[in-house]
């Protein structure tokens, strides 16, 4: 099984269906937060619902298209961090992440992105990471802009949230310019 130690708070643990129960507790606890920024939040309304997530979680792992890992802040599950299909044929992937609000405000995402840049980087052989977050998330956007990722533009109209659609700043991290 995957797990990452960022420092003596943080470990990145690949999800498995033994976090389901406590994951689902954690986004039903805060579905209003999370539902400001996230599309799937309103259909994540079962813990079979939390457990059908994992499982495509598990195969996107063992196909090698990438893995969500839950993030362990002192040993309480707070968020999840995201590597989307990693297209290897051109060495790069984009990363997702969300942190329920408990815990924000304690750097636990920049510490958790840049660990996972730096295995992604080092371990996997990838040569380009976006983040794309949407233009209004100041919260989400401050990630790629504190690890210096390049903002590379605005794709509009990029993903529909309930009932409109949000633009998003695309950011990106080439090898070449990570500094760990």
């Amino acid at each position: 099984m995957f797990k990452l130690t960022i420092d003596n708070e943080i470990e990145l643990v690949l999800l498995d269906f033994l976090h389901a129960q406590e994951l689902f507790k954690l986004i039903i606890d805060n579905k209003a937060y999370l539902r400001e920024w996230l599309s799937w939040v309103d259909t994540t309304n079962s813990l079979e619902a939390t457990k059908g997530f994992i499982s495509s979680v598990k195969k996107k792992y063992s196909d090698n298209k990438g893995f969500e890992v839950a993030i362990f802040y002192k040993r309480n599950l707070s968020g999840i961090l995201g590597v989307l299909p990693v297209d290897w044929a051109n060495k790069k992937t984009s990363i997702g992440y969300w942190l329920a609000e408990p815990f924000q405000g304690k750097g636990i995402m920049t510490r958790s992105c840049k660990g996972i840049l730096d295995y992604l980087f080092n371990n996997y052989g990838l040569n380009r990471i976006e983040i794309n977050c949407a233009t209004g998330n100041t919260k989400s956007r401050a990630i790629p802009e504190r690890l210096g990722f390049v903002q590379e533009g605005i794709a509009r109209d990029f993903e529909w949230l309930y009932d409109h659609y949000v633009d998003a700043v695309v950011y990106s991290m080439l090898k070449r310019d990570w500094n760990a």
